[in-house]
């Protein structure tokens, strides 16, 4: 199978992207930002839809779009976000806007099932290059502010109390995950986004508490799954998000498996 450029090309993209996700997941957990994940994937399809209209890059209308929800979701603040009402008026104009953009610009259903479900295998180099750049920027930002933002995702009384700015941090880790969404999507599209985003890292706390661990098992899990969604999808024919999401949950299910064992035994003992 690697005799073929685009699967070289998609086995590239989706490790770096899986890396990328498996570290942000840690931390959109810790956070309880999961709902917010899922809202800023639907964003990114309006804005790929509005690329496409617009016959500009998708990866453009994807950042322009969830940064800006990114953005607003940080001055709307987390908390007053994670009503009800306010995640289903943005979920319904988001995929409103979307279907907007598509039949306004009289776009091909395959690219409308392509922004849902993803297309790892059409990725070529110059996506890769971009992938790239926004994963290593990504990254660096998460290396250069990580004492912060562990001591805020994982004690948010004591970070307070020690006087971090809580809401700088806030809203550049929202703007950080739009950037996240935004080359993501090109994966496991629009719908599956969260997933990625979510299962490895809520999948690796059940295994360790150690935040380097659950880092480091979080990111394994990602990148294998990728792996075998490439390799299943290659040999089926089947779409390779499904398999990248049925591992991510296979492994999610094991572990809270292991981890009911894991507390017989300390109880037992």
């Amino acid at each position: 199978m690697f005799q073929y450029d685009f699967i070289q090309h998609a086995f590239i993209a989706g490790t770096l992207i899986a890396l990328m996700c498996g570290v942000m997941g840690v931390f959109i957990i810790a956070r309880s930002l999961s709902f917010i994940a899922h809202t800023i994937s639907h964003i990114g399809f309006a804005g790929a839809a509005f690329a496409a209209f617009a016959g500009i890059d998708p990866l453009i209308g994807l950042l322009a779009f969830t940064l800006l929800g990114a953005a607003g979701v940080g001055q709307m603040g987390v908390r007053m976000f994670r009503r009800d009402a306010s995640v289903s008026v943005i979920l319904s104009l988001s995929l409103g806007l979307g279907i907007f953009f598509l039949s306004i610009g009289n776009i091909q259903g395959n690219y409308s099932r392509t922004l849902l479900f993803g297309s790892v295998v059409g990725i070529d180099m110059a996506d890769i290059w971009q992938i790239v750049a926004i994963t290593f920027f990504v990254l660096l930002v998460l290396a250069a502010g990580y004492r912060w933002l562990k001591f805020d995702s994982f004690d948010q009384v004591g970070a307070q109390a020690a006087g971090l700015p809580i809401r700088m941090i806030s809203i550049g880790f929202l703007l950080l995950m739009a950037v996240a969404t935004s080359v993501t999507v090109q994966i496991v599209g629009a719908l599956l986004v969260f997933a990625l985003m979510t299962v490895p890292a809520a999948a690796a706390r059940l295994y360790t508490q150690s935040i380097a661990g659950m880092i480091v098992l979080s990111s394994l899990i990602a990148v294998l799954s990728v792996w075998f969604g490439l390799v299943a999808g290659y040999y089926t024919s089947a779409p390779v998000s499904f398999f990248i999401v049925a591992f991510d949950a296979a492994c999610y299910f094991l572990g809270t498996v292991y981890h009911r064992l894991s507390d017989r035994r300390q109880i037992a003992a």
